[in-house]
């Protein structure tokens, strides 16, 4: 390695930083634009977060979920409470520790979270299907295989 390299690996590049910063922001529009495509006004987006949350693991906790969402259980008491009178959820008591409660999707929960799941693909695939010619969606699909290094550890 010799100098200059060792300076670069100090310091972040110029274009690292701008690719971070744009791909920060570009996440973010592209995650509420895809909110708003499953659009019910009658959830607030930490129950829908909280709701999806359930339906993705499957039984939990109400501090297993608040430690999911980085919020503070009484958060997510309020949030369970609001879904539970949706009739989204259920709770129950753990049969490992019946001074706990466990919480799952109803039939409607679980209708709800597949009905925002598909419409939110559909939306995507939409629009990438309108909106990009075949090679640049081959463009984003190798572009998607590099980001998916980010989430590798």
């Amino acid at each position: 390695m010799d100098h200059q390299d060792a300076g670069r690996s100090a310091h972040i590049s110029a274009d690292a930083a701008r690719a971070a910063q744009e791909l920060r922001v570009l996440i973010s529009r592209l995650r509420r634009r895809v909110r708003e495509v499953a659009g019910d006004d009658a959830l607030t987006p930490s129950q829908v977060s909280a709701l999806t949350l359930v339906g993705k693991h499957g039984a939990a906790t109400a501090s297993a979920l608040a430690a999911a969402e980085g919020v503070r259980p009484q958060s997510v008491a309020a949030t369970l409470a609001a879904l539970e009178q949706h009739g989204l959820i259920r709770r129950s008591p753990d049969p490992a520790d019946g001074r706990r409660q466990l919480v799952t999707l109803t039939e409607a929960g679980q209708e709800r979270v597949a009905g925002d799941r598909q419409a939110r693909e559909e939306w995507l695939a939409r629009a990438l299907q309108d909106r990009y010619t075949q090679a640049e969606r081959r463009t984003v699909l190798q572009a998607l295989a590099l980001l998916e290094r980010l989430s590798q550890p």
